[in-house]
């Protein structure tokens, strides 16, 4: 076996035919640069090539030439699209809780405990290559872990159903937290499986000029399924909603139209006879190889069957590839720019006194946007440049970050007398939050594409779910040191009610009660929320000046460089 090597290898630019022998004076020096750039040239000249196959008409409607383009596809993508759906369900459900247990009245603590039960979609790369390596031949490699996960996701709803109302506490009563935890736990370390398997079968379900759109699946899918499990679920849970829109007057009532019991138990349901229905009629067939019929014998590429303990040495060759090591340092930075106005923004204007429920409802405005977005821009994500988007969306996002500070700063302005706020407020916030999700979506979906392309499909899940796991780690950790560090920069004063007087610091929490029990007002001096927004700016510039040409050259060199074992071979 040949062994693999970075893109900056020279082993890699050198390619003769033995059988001719030049003279010295025609010998010409290659760069390994332009070695590669002739490769990739070539890779995307053949991606045109296999599009055009398709008899797709430049002069015919956008929705005829999606269908022409997708043509032999489409099952398969509107199958992907339901079982994303169906992983959104429950993370909805679960993003849901928090704002049932905040209702009655539950602890930051007790928050906190709950918060565990997200834990398994940042984990899941521990277990990811078990899943790419262990599998019945007879189920086929994806459903032996997808189905199974399936159907526990829907026996835990059922089971769910008949218990939740007496875990969360009743009407009156108090929810057990650490009981609820641990019950929604492995019911998302299930749909965190069934990720791993999805991802995977997503590369080989699809055609290899169509992968880009497993990403647009996902996107789609998954946003989709969490306003089902999410906004959904808790309009209709809620009797204000429902006495307001949904009801006659005379019909009024103090609950609404479903409790979490009765949700949980229609999507247990749905989950365990959609499973079957998939089981029975769908067959695992490999698209992302072209057919081998005209192939020369030894040039097929199949999946590759590994052991537990091979995947996880595939797992780090993988983490060694060159292109990886840099791919992780932009999956894992890239994010801190956006740290301070995603993780902070919707925290400031609860306290500036806007309503949960109004800031919760802003997404019944988003989901559209969300679910039609990664499809008008699929043109551009399912081709061989997907990251171009990503490097066009990035600095809008940065004076996204900057827009979003001076309506923090600008609201305040237009509070009423009674402490709420004009309609027109939430009119611009809606608006803010679009722009917002137009930048945030497409650097994701554009993301997501890259990463299906360059993952290897004979190690599919494995590779895949490692990407989207540093992904989601690089979306993560700096938020949470934001939020930590901007204490430090915030100041507030104790200040006599009605006056400017100041009487001293009260940035501790003892010193902000002893000033309000004294009657006075204790008020922010400096605010470290502008401060963080702007010191994760001004880094995000300077990270968009250092990666933008590393992430313009990752695209430009050959997909074998992402590979552990070279194609038409296998492993030792």
């Amino acid at each position: 076996m040949t062994a693999t090597v970075g893109p900056f290898d020279l082993s890699e630019s050198v390619e003769f035919d033995s059988t001719i022998q030049p003279h010295p004076s025609q010998c010409v020096i290659v760069p390994v640069e332009e070695k590669q750039k002739d490769k990739q040239e070539l890779e995307d000249e053949k991606w045109e090539r296999n599009v055009k196959k398709k008899n797709v008409d430049p002069n015919s409607n956008w929705l005829k030439r999606t269908h022409d383009t997708l043509k032999g596809d489409i099952s398969s993508i509107l199958l992907l699209l339901f079982l994303y759906l169906l992983q959104g369900v429950p993370l909805g459900l679960i993003g849901a809780i928090p704002l049932l247990l905040s209702s009655k009245h539950v602890s930051y603590g007790s928050q906190a405990i709950f918060s565990f039960a997200y834990w398994p979609f940042s984990l899941k790369l521990l277990w990811a290559p078990i899943v790419d390596s262990v599998w019945s031949k007879r189920l086929g490699r994806r459903k032996s872990w997808m189905v199974p996960c399936q159907y526990l996701i829907g026996l835990f709803m059922l089971f769910l159903s008949f218990k939740v109302n007496d875990i969360m506490g009743g009407n009156d009563g108090s929810p057990n937290v650490i009981f609820l935890m641990l019950i929604f736990l492995p019911l998302n370390f299930l749909a965190a499986t069934q990720d791993i398997a999805v991802d995977g079968w997503a590369l080989t379900m699809l055609s290899k000029k169509n992968v880009g759109y497993a990403s647009t699946c996902n996107a789609v899918g998954q946003t989709a399924g969490y306003f089902l499990g999410n906004i959904v679920f808790l309009a209709l849970e809620s009797s204000t909603f429902c006495n307001d829109f949904l009801r006659s007057k005379e019909n009024h009532s103090d609950t609404g139209i479903v409790d979490l019991a009765g949700y949980v138990f229609f999507w247990g349901w749905v989950f365990i006879i959609t499973t079957t229905l998939v089981l029975i009629l769908k067959r695992e067939v490999d698209k992302s190889v072209p057919s081998t019929q005209n192939m020369p014998p030894g040039e097929e590429e199949e999946e590759m069957e590994l052991g537990v303990a091979e995947s996880y040495t595939v797992l780090y060759k993988i983490m060694k590839l060159k292109p990886v090591l840099w791919m992780c340092a932009i999956l894992l930075t890239g994010k801190l720019a956006f740290a301070a106005s995603d993780g902070m923004t919707s925290l400031k204007l609860i306290d500036m006194g806007i309503p949960k429920d109004r800031l919760a409802s802003i997404g019944v405005f988003l989901t559209p946007m969300q679910i039609l977005l990664p499809w008008m821009i699929g043109k551009w994500t399912a081709g061989p440049r997907p990251l171009n988007i990503f490097l066009l969306a990035f600095p809008y996002r940065i004076f996204i970050g900057g827009v979003f500070a001076a309506l923090v700063w600008w609201t305040p302005h237009f509070r009423l007398a009674d402490g709420k706020f004009e309609y027109s407020v939430y009119f611009v916030w809606i608006t803010g939050y679009i722009f917002h999700q137009l930048a945030t979506y497409s650097m994701f979906v554009s993301m997501m594409a890259f990463i299906a392309q360059i993952s290897d499909p004979r190690i599919g899940g494995t590779y895949m779910t490692m990407l989207n796991t540093l992904n989601n780690l690089g979306g993560n950790w700096p938020v949470t040191v934001v939020l930590s560090v901007t204490d430090w920069f915030t100041y507030k004063d104790c200040v006599v009610k009605g006056t400017k007087d100041v009487l001293y610091s009260c940035n501790t929490k003892v010193l902000a009660d002893q000033c309000s029990n004294g009657g006075d007002v204790c008020e922010v001096a400096i605010d470290g929320y502008f401060i963080s927004v702007a010191v994760c700016s001004v880094i995000g510039i300077i990270w968009y000046k250092i990666f933008y040409n590393k992430i313009k050259y990752l695209q430009k060199i050959p997909r074998s460089q992402w590979r552990v074992f070279p194609s038409r071979s296998t492993p030792n």
